[in-house]
């Protein structure tokens, strides 16, 4: 490889590297005639000689910044930056040569001037107390014990899962920030002053019921969780009233959520992109290097070592499929395009009639609510609710039976049966949305939306409770009791599966955003609800479930899990416009729009009163002409991103090549190094028959001492 393909490259080194006083072949590396023969050398000098002399200088000669080993062959780094010298701590060197560096730096420390030695040692002084704090902020993250006890337990793969779930409880706790200063903060500092906040509270205790828990009615419907307990309020100013402000901390929860997904989801497409496709890892270093030490408990050592081992059967199972496929006759290509024909169309038969079973339980969840007996009216409000999740359950694992006999890898098994159940999930929610948005009055349509949204996220949480303490932790009993009867053989141990629990999540953080415009505090309901998940799943983990022992490669990629999350979004900003489409059309809306105004109508009054230039400003920019200016400015901040993108590609390329060359410079120094012991050994095999055929025989040698003892008698 080496041979055929020259590369460029620049021997990047720091002072200390020269000048290590660990041994004292280190310091004569680049004085040896054995530098001159490596082949990283060699194929830069070929590089350099291919274009002339190097960048650095126009005459080819050596810039005042040049070491004399630099002649030798190699580049030197130049004048290095004072502020970035690394902590000695960081260095990979034993204790010996960290030593002699800071003696070092102690004498270059006593060599420059006053100015500059204080300089340096605050930097040294802030750099390690802002580790400290560092290390003490990272001691106050929430569960990092639990975490570090799970992944012990079985893996890094499931400690993602609640790394997950721990993010999007710190999102929902912005959201809750946002509510309370936009939104619960001005009506409450309003009630406050008129003295109704004790009023309020006084009757929510005597008003109470268990039932309004469940289905958000009564006192719940008249108090600040839904849209219409806030009333119009205006501070003495056009554009400081709460419908403003109420839409303005929607608006920055999106907007919010919308940055940090997006920021999510490029980080973890760009670590995808550079360790995906492009970068293969060859065997050596998935048995070498594969291991994970945080691993505690034999069980999943275990676990671990399976982990490796279906990695690499999953390799080869690749492999072996690849040279399948590309051996497949042409009856078999369309007999397999006729199969996989059949079984698509089998999967939207059955989303097909997951759809239509959901418009019919909310068409009859509409039809035959206010029941009198509470259960029944209880069963026709949470039908809804319940045909949603039971449907996301059931059809997600036949997705994953079907992708078995269509005959692809198993990487793209994951992939379809994942594609279908997010589309499963989202659509679900979707269509429910649709078909309740027909059937709903316009007498305060937005608080009853809101309590659909309520109702969702409380049956989601009660299906994960029942589905851990009803269902899996009886399993593990049994299977511990009875491990050798049938139904224990049946039921088998519930398995963990990552992707579908993402899914999950995702599905709840949809919901949340989707309603959070009628059901303010949503995401403070959301956070117990995340943090109870948190540790019932814990509980799963721990104690009911068993690890999935074979490796999902898409599953380990967060990247798909985020941009679920952006689906999710998208569809909550969808209804949102739709919901403000349709206040258009009805003048019967509740709480700080009862007088017919809408959104619009409240924003155009605040920009009428504001200045001329202001007025003229936001008119442009809400115009037709501020879109060429727009185009424009897209436009070249994508160029410039793309031109980075590819200055960065091809600086990981020039990386990856330098890589290959220092395993070929290795290479070369053992076989080197091999090729010196054995002429070593050879020479002395050849001294030491030298000696022996100096040496007089050993009976000679003994006869002449018996003469001589003889003699001497």
């Amino acid at each position: 490889m080496e041979s055929h393909k020259s590369v460029n490259f620049m021997r990047l080194l720091s002072d200390e590297s020269t000048r290590s006083t660990v041994s004292s072949d280190s310091c004569e590396y680049y004085e040896t005639e054995i530098y001159d023969l490596l082949p990283s050398v060699q194929a830069c000098r070929l590089e350099q000689s291919r274009y002339g002399p190097s960048e650095g200088s126009e005459d080819g000669s050596l810039g005042p910044e040049s070491t004399e080993g630099e002649s030798n062959g190699y580049r030197a780094r130049g004048p290095r930056d004072k502020a970035s010298v690394p902590p000695l701590r960081n260095l990979p060197v034993c204790m010996q040569g960290k030593r002699g560096i800071r003696e070092r730096r102690k004498m270059q420390i006593s060599r420059i001037g006053v100015w500059a030695s204080w300089r340096r040692s605050h930097s040294i002084t802030c750099r390690r107390w802002c580790g400290h704090v560092g290390e003490w902020f990272s001691g106050l993250v929430p569960w990092k014990h639990t975490l570090h006890k799970i992944e012990g337990r079985v893996g890094v793969g499931v400690k993602s899962y609640f790394v997950f779930l721990r993010y999007l409880i710190w999102l929902n706790l912005l959201h809750c920030a946002l509510v309370g200063g936009f939104i619960v903060g001005p009506t409450a500092f309003h009630l406050g002053d008129r003295g109704m906040v004790f009023t309020e509270l006084l009757n929510t205790v005597k008003n109470f019921s268990a039932l309004d828990i469940f289905l958000g009615t009564g006192v719940l419907e008249n108090s600040p969780l839904f849209f219409g307990f806030y009333k119009y309020i205006s501070f003495n100013f056009p554009c400081l009233n709460t419908p403003l402000l109420y839409f303005a901390g929607i608006i920055s929860i999106l907007l919010l959520s919308l940055i940090m997904v997006i920021r999510r989801t490029t980080v973890g497409y760009k670590h995808t992109w550079m360790l995906g496709k492009r970068y293969s890892t060859n065997v050596s270093f998935k048995i070498f290097c594969g291991w994970d030490f945080t691993i505690q408990d034999p069980t999943a050592a275990t676990l671990k070592h399976s982990f490796i081992r279906n990695d690499l059967k999953l390799l080869l199972q690749e492999q072996s499929f690849s040279m399948r496929k590309a051996m497949r006759t042409l009856g078999q290509k369309l007999r397999l395009y006729l199969l996989r024909f059949i079984l698509n169309v089998i999967v939207l038969c059955l989303l097909g009639g997951a759809f239509y079973l959901i418009h019919f339980s909310t068409y009859v969840s509409q039809e035959k609510a206010n029941e009198l007996i509470w259960l029944v009216d209880l069963f026709y409000q949470y039908l809804p609710p319940f045909t949603i999740t039971f449907v996301n359950l059931v059809l997600p694992h036949m997705f994953r039976k079907i992708s078995s006999f269509e005959d692809y890898s198993f990487t793209v098994q994951v992939n379809a049966t994942l594609v279908r159940s997010i589309f499963l999930k989202l659509a679900s929610l979707g269509i429910y949305l649709f078909f309740f948005f027909r059937g709903l009055p316009d007498v305060c349509r937005e608080n009853r939306f809101g309590r659909e949204m309520y109702k969702l996220c409380i049956f989601n949480f009660l299906a994960t409770f029942c589905s851990t303490f009803l269902l899996n932790y009886p399993r593990k009993l049994l299977q511990e009791k009875f491990p050798t009867s049938l139904l224990a053989r049946l039921c088998g141990k519930q398995r963990f599966l990552i992707p579908f629990n993402v899914l999950d999540l995702v599905y709840v953080q949809t919901v949340s955003w989707v309603g959070v415009y009628f059901c303010p505090l949503l995401p403070l309901i959301g956070i117990f609800m995340l943090t109870a998940t948190f540790y019932i799943k814990k509980f799963s983990v721990l104690h009911c479930c068993r690890a999935e022992q074979r490796m999902f490669r898409a599953s380990s990629s967060s990247v798909l899990f985020y941009f679920m999350l952006l689906l999710g979004l998208l569809m909550a900003a969808v209804t949102l416009g739709f919901n403000f489409q349709m206040q258009q059309s009805t003048s019967k809306s509740c709480g700080m729009l009862r007088s017919g105004a809408t959104v619009f109508n409240v924003t155009g009054e605040c920009v009428k009163s504001l200045p001329t230039a202001a007025q003229t400003t936001i008119r442009y920019l809400s115009s037709e002409a501020f879109a060429l200016p727009l185009i424009l400015a897209e436009i070249i901040i994508l160029t410039s991103y793309l031109s980075r993108g590819r200055a960065n590609t091809k600086a990981i390329e020039r990386l990856k090549d330098m890589l290959v060359m220092s395993s070929s410079d290795k290479r070369f120094l053992v076989r080197q190094h091999a090729t010196l012991l054995k002429s070593r050994k050879v020479t002395s095999r050849s001294h030491c028959s030298n000696a022996a055929e100096d040496r007089p025989p050993r009976s000679d040698r003994a006869s002449k001492q018996s003469h001589q003892t003889i003699n001497e008698f």
